[in-house]
C-alpha cells in the first residue's frame, strides 16, 4: 500500500496547497491513506476545528501535531472527540486528545503514533518510554504503523528510528521546517527520514515573514512573526508499506513547487 506523509503544514499558503493539489497527488501516487502534520495550520500556530474538517473533507486521512498543536484553545474539545487528529502521545495522561490512534482508515488497519522530542524542547515525558507504551497498545493484526517524531535534534529522531527499527512500518520527522536529503529503509524494514521539511512559503524563515523573524533575532521585545507569502511548496514523503508484514519497501522525498 501507498502512504503520503505531507510535512508540516504551514498558515495559509500551506493549506491552500494541500487543499487544492492533494486529490491529484493521491491519483498521481496511487495514494490509499494520506497523512498531513497540523500543528501550523492555523497562522503559524496551532489549529481550528474548522480548518481541521476542510482537510478531513479534502481527502487528509490522518493527521498529526507538535509542541504548538494547543496554541489555539478551541481546539480541545475537538481533539477529545475526534482521534485522527493526534497529539504527542508523551504529554501527560490527563491532556486532552490521544497520542496513538488504531483503526480502520479507507478499508486499512493502521496504527499512528505521535512523539515530542526532549532536546531543546519543552519538557515532557520519555518519548522511548511512550512508545513503548503505544506499541503494547496496538493488536497483533495491525501490522501498519507509522510513527511522527516531532523534534528538535535529529540525533534524538535517529535514535527513535533503530529504537523502533522492525517493530514499526516508518519513522518521519517533523518540527524543523527543513527537509532532510536521508531518507532510507533501516536493516530490520523501517523507513526512515529525519524531517519531512514543510509545506507552505518558502519566501521567508521556515514559513514565516522574514523581517519579522529578523526582529526576533535582532530585537527585544519583538512581535510574534506573521507567515510568509509566496514561493510555495509542498513537501512529502510517499511510502510503500507491505500490509501482510508491515515492512517498508521503498520511501520516496518530495519536493514540489506550487504555482501561487
Amino acid at each position: 500500500m501507498n502512504i503520503l506523509v505531507i510535512a508540516d503544514v504551514v498558515a495559509r499558503p500551506g493549506r491552500i496547497a494541500v487543499l487544492q493539489n492533494i486529490e491529484n497527488l493521491r491519483q498521481r501516487y496511487s495514494i490509499d491513506i494520506a497523512l498531513i502534520n497540523a500543528e501550523n495550520v492555523a497562522g503559524g500556530f496551532s489549529i481550528t476545528p474548522a480548518i481541521a474538517d476542510d482537510f478531513f473533507n479534502a481527502g487528509i486521512d490522518l493527521m498529526t501535531s507538535g509542541n504548538h498543536i494547543f496554541d489555539k484553545g478551541e481546539i480541545i474539545p475537538y481533539i477529545e472527540n475526534n482521534p485522527r487528529l493526534v497529539r504527542p502521545a508523551n504529554y501527560p495522561p490527563t491532556t486532552p486528545g490521544k497520542g496513538l490512534f488504531v483503526g480502520e482508515v479507507r478499508g486499512h488497519k493502521i496504527a499512528l503514533m505521535n512523539f515530542l522530542g526532549r532536546v531543546f524542547m519543552p519538557p515532557v515525558d520519555d518519548p522511548f518510554r511512550s512508545a513503548e507504551q503505544c506499541l503494547k497498545e496496538i493488536p497483533d493484526d495491525v501490522k501498519i504503523r507509522l510513527v511522527d517524531m516531532h523534534a528538535e535534534a535529529t540525533s534524538e529522531k535517529y535514535a527513535m528510528g533503530w529504537f523502533l527499527d522492525g517493530r514499526v512500518s516508518a519513522v518521519y520527522g517533523s518540527h524543523t521546517h527543513v527537509q532532510t536529503a536521508d531518507e532510507r529503509i533501516l536493516d530490520k524494514g523501517t523507513a526512515y527520514i529525519t524531517d519531512v521539511g514543510m509545506t507552505g512559503s518558502y519566501a521567508g524563515v521556515i514559513g514565516m515573514e522574514k523581517a519579522d523573524v529578523l526582529e526576533r533575532f535582532t530585537k527585544f521585545p519583538a512581535p510574534r512573526a506573521g507567515h510568509a507569502k509566496g514561493n510555495v511548496w509542498i513537501c512529502a514523503i510517499v511510502l510503500d508499506i507491505d500490509e501482510t508484514t508491515g515492512k517498508a519497501r521503498k520511501i520516496e522525498r518530495l519536493r514540489l513547487e506550487i504555482n501561487d
